[in-house]
């Protein structure tokens, strides 16, 4: 497919300008030579051509509206148009950040409301929606963690994971100057407790536990789990991306966690992919309320308002208070499900993926054996062992059957991964289809390797060198 600057034919244009009645100005005085581009180089093409151009490049695209995106760990959840549709409300477009207390009475209401929403669902004191993604969530609750510390004046350099954590959680601790240390799955994928037991002194500042992990499987021993952390004085944080497997089922701050970061694009439904928008709320126990970041919002009486004034604070981590638009489109699938909605979402999210589990398991690999909660992770251990053919094959193999590849080769304690999450919102039927799909691919491997070994078959750019595409990429198109 040509580039828009290869179709470009000089005097072609997609629009007709009047003439201007504004009496000219001599640029170059009022703005400064400097300042002024002298290769602004734009096609030129007429607007039949510029429409067919972009709308054949958003076909070869592949997005949730388009069929199943099992990405696990990062799901690609179908997000509700009603959710959309309130978003645009005039009221929450077009209300500048800057606007005066007084002016965003219905804004920092739904605010607010969420955030008590999200404290009733999960436990916890209080939350605060500044944080801008999962990961941000992610440094803002160790940052409290470390402040709470700090007021103590306890040293403690070090902050424990998983190695079935999600893989920025090492890099958040060391964003705050924590050494991390590794803690061992034990053989049913859980935290290897006697490991826990060694590496949990007084050095320790906390653990960051996700649950459900990235095997897709519930901490079956959280309450040891925190009891450990605890008996030594340190803090249980909860990576909540996976939350989506437990609302209404389990509140995190029941089980003993002090710190909790939410996703909302994969808990409730707000758009994800290509960079975001994102939103990872944070939740806090009562005893990290004053740590939160600032400003917060306050209600008195019948009225809402900024406050900033908390000594403890661990500041400003975002501009204005978050991606606003983003909490609009979360706050409505709440409002939109209840509570009896978000439970029956959980089962629905389970229940996907353990019949794929069951469909699945007789042709890959299943390390850990047991009740899945929202993903389920395979091995292809062996179609590698009999025939070469690799996890990577099989996942650029499942895009000419019209899927979007699930993750692979993550989480790393699993070799060759497959990791599938289905959510709530798939049917039977297409949860069926994709099984045939998986199953037709793993008989290929027997049969006929090397077509899963060339796949894709059926795409407008098959094998690419992925290593090259890596470390040299060529994404800037230059005149010849």
């Amino acid at each position: 497919m040509e580039l828009i600057f290869e179709i470009s034919k000089p005097g072609r244009n997609a629009a007709d300008v009047t003439a201007s009645d504004v009496p000219a100005v001599n640029i170059e005085d009022a703005i400064g030579k400097k300042y002024l581009r002298t290769d602004l180089d734009l096609p030129e093409v007429a607007e039949v051509d510029l429409v067919r151009h972009y709308t054949n490049l958003s076909r070869r695209n592949f997005g949730v509206d388009l069929g199943f995106y099992p990405l696990g760990s990062c799901t690609m959840k179908y997000n509700p148009k009603v959710n959309e549709n309130v978003a645009v409300l005039p009221g929450f477009t077009g209300l500048h950040p800057y606007a005066d207390d007084e002016s965003a009475q219905g804004n920092l209401q739904l605010m607010y409301e969420m955030q008590k929403y999200l404290s009733n669902i999960f436990g916890m004191a209080e939350f605060t929606l500044q944080p801008a993604a999962g990961a941000h969530g992610e440094l803002t609750g160790i940052m409290m963690i470390k402040k709470y510390f700090e007021k103590k004046n306890e040293k403690r350099p070090l902050i424990l994971i998983p190695d079935t954590a999600h893989g920025t959680n090492p890099a958040s601790g060391a964003l705050c100057g924590f050494e991390t240390v590794t803690l061992r799955s034990n053989s049913e994928g859980g935290v290897d407790i006697d490991h826990l037991m060694s590496l949990m002194t007084k050095d320790v500042a906390g653990l960051m536990l996700t649950n459900p992990n990235t095997l897709g499987l519930f901490e079956r021993n959280i309450e040891k789990v925190a009891q450990i952390v605890h008996g030594k004085g340190g803090l249980l944080y909860g990576d909540g991306a996976n939350a989506n497997a437990f609302l209404g089922k389990a509140r995190p701050g029941d089980l003993g966690f002090d710190v909790i970061q939410l996703n909302l694009h994969k808990t409730f439904s707000t758009p994800h992919g290509g960079g975001g928008p994102g939103s990872g709320p944070v939740g806090v126990c009562a005893k990290l309320v004053n740590y939160l970041p600032v400003p917060r919002i306050i209600k008195t009486g019948h009225s809402y308002s900024w406050s900033g004034k908390f000594p403890d604070t661990i500041g400003r981590i975002r501009s204005f208070y978050g991606n606003f638009n983003v909490v609009v489109k979360a706050y409505t699938y709440i409002r939109s499900l209840g509570a009896e909605g978000l439970t029956h979402a959980t089962e629905m999210a389970v229940l996907n993926a353990n019949y794929i589990k069951e469909k699945l398991k007789p042709y890959f690999d299943l390390p850990y054996d047991r009740v899945c909660m929202h993903e389920c992770v395979f091995s292809g251990k062996r179609q590698v062992a009999q025939n070469g053919v690799h996890t990577t094959d099989i996942a650029k193999r499942l895009i000419d059957f019209g899927y979007h590849p699930p993750t692979i080769y993550f989480p790393l304690i699993v070799p060759e991964a497959i990791m599938i999450e289905p959510t709530e919102t798939e049917s039977k039927e297409t949860l069926d289809t994709f099984c045939d799909a998986m199953i037709a691919i793993a008989n290929e491997a027997k049969e006929n390797p090397q077509r899963v070994k060339d796949a894709p078959l059926t795409t407008p750019v098959s094998r690419l060198d992925e290593v090259l595409a890596a470390r040299k990429p060529d994404v800037c198109w230059k005149r010849s």
